[in-house]
């Protein structure tokens, strides 16, 4: 009757939900790509500012080109069974990054279940990235006494795919 326990430390957690979309300019069309952000996810999303100068596209650093939205805790998880419902719960295995973290692209925000179509704001889309945690993952990220993640304890790009199949519900195409 000896039952193995399973080390509580590699149990792995969902950190954060991002919902970013990039419009590629200002004014009108950012401020409806906002909106769509903001009814899709029930937040005020944040601008995100150009970094680089692309001439081409009238880009240039400083310039607001899009929004993102973070989500955390159990409202990530509500508005992850919302988006993969909208996947019909598929994803393809080259959405999972070497690190253990994976994203998604929603062609179309109507896509979502519950959300009704609004003339004035147009079709968009936007991505859903998904970053992945384990307990004892802060000790990267704190200013005093910072340390490096163990081998062992790391999230690979297997672990990620086995946490969405059996959390998340998702088939791996």
């Amino acid at each position: 009757m000896s039952e193995t326990k399973q080390n509580n430390m590699k149990e792995i957690f969902i950190d954060k939900v991002t919902v970013n979309m990039g419009v590629g300019q200002a004014g009108e069309e950012l401020e409806k790509g906002l909106k769509i952000l903001e009814l899709v996810t029930k937040k005020k999303p944040v601008k995100t500012i150009a970094k680089v100068k692309l001439p081409t596209w009238g880009i240039r650093p400083g310039l607001p080109i899009g929004g993102k939205v973070t989500l955390r805790d159990q409202e990530a998880i509500d508005f992850l069974d919302l988006t993969l419902k909208a996947k019909s719960y598929k994803l393809n295995k080259k959405s999972f990054s070497n690190d253990g973290n994976f994203s998604y692209g929603i062609k179309e925000y109507l896509d979502v279940p519950g959300i009704k179509y609004d003339p004035n704001l147009g079709i968009r889309g936007f991505d859903v990235c998904v970053s992945l945690k384990r307990k004892g993952y802060r000790v990267k990220l704190r200013k005093y006494n910072f340390a490096k993640i163990g081998k062992n304890h790391q999230i690979t790009k297997d672990d990620a795919i086995d946490f969405a199949k059996e959390k998340l519900k998702v088939v791996i195409v």
